[in-house]
C-alpha cells in the first residue's frame, strides 16, 4: 500500500560561468512528491546494506516516475535518504520502482 509521503531530491550544479565548470555550489533540490510504501530493512539485510542501526535502511516501493534516477536522494520523515545504486530496480511491466535507501547521517 503506498501510503507513505516521500520528496525526491535530485542534484543541481551551480556554473560559475569558467568553461561551465562546477564551481563546488552542488545543491538538492525537491522535484517531486509522491507516494510510496516504506519498510524498514533489519537484521543481517539491513548490516550487509551499510546499516549503522536497524533503522538505517529503508526499502521504497513505489508507481513509476522519471524524476527517481539512481543518484536521487529521498527525504521521508524529515530524514535524508541517499538511494543505493545497486539495489535501483525499474519495472516497466509493472510500472512500479523499488530500491533500497540509507539515511544520510550529514546531509549538507
Amino acid at each position: 500500500m503506498l501510503n507513505k509521503r516521500i520528496e525526491i531530491l535530485n542534484r543541481t550544479q551551480a556554473e560559475d560561468g569558467d568553461f561551465g565548470l562546477d564551481s563546488g555550489g552542488v545543491q538538492w533540490e525537491k522535484t517531486a512528491e509522491d507516494w510510496a510504501a516504506v519498510d524498514f530493512v533489519k537484521g543481517i539485510r539491513a548490516m550487509r546494506e551499510g546499516a549503522l542501526d536497524a533503522y538505517g535502511v529503508v526499502l521504497v516501493r513505489m508507481r513509476y516516475t522519471d524524476k527517481v534516477n539512481k543518484r536521487s536522494r529521498i527525504v521521508y520523515d524529515n530524514e535524508t535518504y541517499v538511494i543505493l545504486p545497486e539495489t535501483f530496480h525499474a519495472d516497466f511491466q509493472n510500472n512500479t520502482l523499488q530500491f533500497n535507501a540509507q539515511i544520510l547521517v550529514n546531509p549538507d
